[in-house]
């Protein structure tokens, strides 16, 4: 997938929280969870991750786990997203290793969207965070170039980590149109996302 993912911007913690407690009553409605739709291909770039790196990907199906999110929760969830937003600088593929698409982890302080994605997801996994609530989504921005980002699913609702922005909001707040992302029970198994035309174009890239 190429991607214009890869400018960050830095709003602080404080942005963070203030778009957490501005949302906070509208994550109980029906608008806080996406809908899903039938099994999707996976990305290629999922399925080269996995061939390099099949430690990380051979794991049982589980029952689905939301998070419980408490106050410590969501101070851990915008420190490790900011932190990650503010040490990788991005680059793309293309002029990183040479190729359109490669899924890694950015070891050397370089990496594209997905690469966030990934580093963050490992991060909040050592945390103590479950694997299934933590979903690699691809989606599209207004302009129909396609990205990556990190949803996670909580008992309020669910929330998007997003290289290009250091506030974590509700997904119908992330201005993306969402077309697929890992199902809760099996990260190799894909899942398309429904029509999500509620969400608002509020993106900037």
């Amino acid at each position: 997938m190429r991607s214009r993912c890869c400018r960050t911007l830095r709003h602080g913690w404080l942005a963070a929280a203030l778009a957490f407690g501005a949302s906070h009553a509208q994550a109980a409605s029906e608008q806080a969870y996406m809908m899903t739709g039938e099994q999707a291909r996976p990305p290629i770039g999922w399925v080269q991750f996995c061939a390099d790196r099949p430690q990380e990907c051979e794991v049982a199906p589980t029952m689905p786990r939301d998070v419980v999110l408490s106050a410590k929760a969501w101070k851990d969830l915008v420190r490790i997203n900011n932190r990650v937003n503010e040490t990788i600088k991005p680059m793309t593929d293309l002029d990183h290793y040479g190729v359109v698409e490669k899924w890694t982890y950015p070891e050397d302080g370089y990496g594209d969207c997905e690469d966030y994605v990934l580093l963050k997801r490992r991060m909040l996994i050592d945390a103590g965070w479950p694997r299934e609530a933590l979903l690699i989504t691809v989606v599209r921005d207004g302009k129909g170039d396609g990205h990556a980002v990190l949803t996670v699913k909580t008992d309020r609702g669910e929330f998007i980590l997003d290289n290009q922005s250091a506030a974590v909001v509700p997904w119908y707040e992330s201005g993306y149109r969402f077309v697929k992302r890992q199902s809760q029970s099996d990260p190799n198994v894909w899942i398309s996302l429904g029509d999500q035309s509620r969400a608002t174009a509020t993106a900037s890239h």
